[in-house]
């Protein structure tokens, strides 16, 4: 499986921290997406045991390497473009979220992804993490009876962000960047999408970031009745021993959740006990076996397309205060 690599802005290194597991995966190419260097990019897969071409002109790289599998991680605004292009070659795409900063350019994602054969994963890796992969199947087991509230936490240290963050056109929003991890925990978990939001945000006391929201609260009732919070932030001190701090509560009609750091907690009817987390999938191995039908991936075309729409529906709440309903 011939795949070429776009960019290195957010989490492009989760290829690798599975493509061991997938010997059929072979990176031929690599390009910046834009300005940047692609320098790390090339010594890293050199380091994996691959010699790719480098590229400035990433649909250049496209059209002569006709690859199976792209990885997009470029300049946010362009994800869309890029993901565009790719599908509309009929090349699978793994891509870093948001896939899209508009949802003008989330339609015309979903219209390449309807139009032909490929398919689109968005880089959510933390529902892979085991805690939160092993509480969702307790709870698609029937563990804590009928789900009815979950609420969930995505808090960042901010530290000295690039330039590109300090303009929505270039970053798309802390929703659809921070926030959208927090989402997909709740769409998951809730095994729904989205039925409405309603969101509130806040750029103040950014330290001089621009126009990056440094908080956010979404509150979001799904399809099949559940009703979900996100509390979204930038405001994770630095002295903290983790760069994010995610934590997830579900309440359900026996019983009640808490993923909590890396650690899993329960309260029933027999009383308080901790549930071990049990290692599983990593996400970029999950998606190649999916995309050569071995196995079905934990995250697909359809969820990709829907966190999306949800994310940047909540943000539009946020942005016209007002409850927004999600097609």
């Amino acid at each position: 499986m011939n795949m070429v690599m776009i960019g290195r802005r957010g989490h492009w290194q989760y290829v690798f921290e599975s493509i061991n597991d997938v010997p059929q995966v072979r990176i031929t190419a690599v390009s910046s997406g834009c300005e940047d260097s692609a320098e790390v990019m090339e010594t890293r897969c050199i380091e994996y045991g691959f010699e790719p071409k480098v590229y400035t002109d990433w649909r250049e790289m496209l059209e002569r390497e006709n690859p199976r599998l792209v990885c997009i991680d470029g300049p946010f605004h362009l994800h869309a473009e890029m993901c565009v292009e790719a599908l509309k070659r009929n090349i699978h795409v793994f891509c870093e979220k948001p896939i899209a900063i508009t949802l003008e350019q989330l339609d015309a994602v979903e219209q390449a992804l309807a139009a032909g054969s490929a398919r689109i994963y968005s880089m959510v890796a933390l529902r892979y993490e085991p805690a939160f992969q092993t509480a969702i199947d307790f709870i698609r087991k029937g563990g804590i009876g009928k789900v009815k509230i979950i609420s969930a936490r995505k808090s960042y240290k901010l530290g000295k962000r690039p330039e590109f963050f300090k303009r929505r056109s270039t970053y798309g929003g802390t929703i659809p960047w921070v926030g959208s991890h927090a989402i997909d925990w709740i769409m998951s978990i809730a095994d729904s999408k989205v039925k409405r939001v309603w969101a509130v945000q806040s750029h103040n006391d950014n330290f001089d970031h621009g126009e990056l929201e440094i908080s956010a609260s979404c509150l979001l009732e799904m399809t099949n009745g559940i009703h979900a919070q996100a509390s979204i932030d930038y405001l994770r001190p630095a002295a903290s021993p983790t760069h994010g701090d995610d934590r997830v509560r579900i309440a359900g009609t026996r019983g009640v959740i808490d993923v909590d750091r890396g650690r899993i907690q329960l309260i029933d009817k027999d009383g308080e006990r901790e549930i071990a987390p049990t290692p599983g999938r990593r996400i970029f191995s999950d998606i190649v076996l999916d995309i050569e039908n071995i196995r079905e991936s934990l995250v697909d075309s359809r969820q990709t397309i829907e966190l999306t729409r949800a994310c940047l529906c909540a943000q539009l709440a946020a942005d016209e205060n007002r409850l927004v309903d999600i097609p």
